[in-house]
């Protein structure tokens, strides 16, 4: 048995469209969504992510305001600037990029994004609103593997999920999202023992450690969905994600390739939660002010 694979590229494509629809429609208001993407570091593949974020921004209509303050920045630069753009009324999605220079703390630099325009769930105020069911931007990555399994029509309503990797960008807003859509949820970490324990019965893994090679064959059953959110760069300049895709390939039903998988479709979110974003800030705005 050889697994499907689940390609994000076509639902990556549907996403845009649809960003690319509401932007559209913004601009036949008066409305340019803005996406404002803070960048303190000199890692080339870093910059090289940020340029693809601004070709798909400009093909979809929205415009990129990319802020670089070098990679000497402090931490008192970086939150004055988000301050400045969370309350610029023409700003309205934030992405803080990392990696940061070295001694700036990113959570108390993403407490200065203002949660209406935290459009990759970066502040902790959007983890806590997923937590109890209101509305809230998911980080583009976690929400990125609920779509690519609507998209195939993978039930999770009372199936057993099993997610690896417990971050604040992946693994716990996922787990959060996981039981919005009614799954029995698991999350194992680097204290949690033998994978297998707990991904060998799982009807679905998803696996976003940071780990090469992590999830093995042996650790899948053969009717399971297996979905790679690592991100692993080779010596050679390739990249892999954390699942041993030959071995898991051969036992499991559906796997996610990498690249080509959830990261193709984070991107497209972004565009999406910045045009919905602007669609939110333009209503608010229109709204009367009671006295």
């Amino acid at each position: 048995m050889t697994a499907t694979v689940l390609s994000g590229k076509p639902l990556a494509k549907l996403i845009q469209q649809k960003a690319q629809k509401e932007a559209k429609a913004l601009a036949e208001e008066g409305v340019r969504p803005t996406l404002a993407v803070v960048v303190a570091t000199e890692d080339s593949s870093t910059h090289w992510y940020v340029r693809s974020i601004e070709r798909a921004t400009e093909h979809a209509g929205i415009d990129c305001r990319v802020i670089d303050l070098g990679p000497d920045a402090t931490e008192q630069v970086l939150i004055s600037v988000l301050k400045d753009i969370s309350a610029e009324p023409s700003v309205n999605g934030i992405i803080l990029q990392t990696p940061l220079p070295a001694g700036v703390r990113s959570q108390e630099l993403v407490r200065h994004i203002a949660p209406e325009k935290d459009i990759d769930g970066a502040n902790p105020l959007s983890l806590g609103l997923l937590a109890v069911g209101q509305r809230a931007f998911a980080p583009a990555t976690a929400r990125a593997v609920i779509e690519i399994l609507d998209h195939f029509d993978v039930p999770l309503t009372g199936r057993s999920v099993v997610v690896v990797g417990r971050s604040a960008v992946v693994g716990k807003p996922l787990s959060l999202l996981l039981l919005q859509k009614d799954a029995t949820t698991t999350v194992c970490h680097s204290r949690s023992g033998p994978l297998a324990k707990y991904t060998k019965t799982a009807d679905i893994v998803v696996v976003a450690a940071g780990r090469t090679g992590l999830l093995t064959g042996a650790d899948v059953a053969d009717h399971s969905v297996v979905i790679d959110v690592g991100t692993n760069v080779l010596s050679d300049g390739s990249l892999v994600g954390d699942v041993d895709e030959a071995s898991v390939q051969a036992v499991a039903a559906a796997l996610t390739p990498v690249p080509g998988g959830v990261g193709s479709v984070t991107t497209s979110l972004l565009l999406l939660h910045t045009a919905e974003a602007a669609r939110e800030q333009s209503r608010a705005a229109r709204l009367p002010v009671l006295t």
